[in-house]
């Protein structure tokens, strides 16, 4: 999955399929993740978010599925 660089203490780059709800998310520390069932208004609204990092851990982490890829 391409992924794009994001402007983040916590998350360095950010990617979306569409297709499966995917989302990928790369951290500073190195790790990649992904999380599934996020809606496509879930992935623009972090995209467009004052703050990546806040959004992604007041709307995503420890609500979304995920595995460590």
């Amino acid at each position: 999955m391409e992924r794009i660089a994001v402007n983040s203490s916590n998350l360095a780059s950010v990617g979306y399929d569409a297709a499966n709800q995917t989302l990928e998310i790369e951290f500073n520390h190195g790790g990649v993740y992904q999380y599934y069932n996020v809606s496509e208004n879930v992935y623009s609204d972090l995209m467009s978010a004052g703050s990546v990092g806040s959004f992604f851990s007041h709307n995503i982490r420890n609500i979304y599925p995920t595995q460590k890829v």
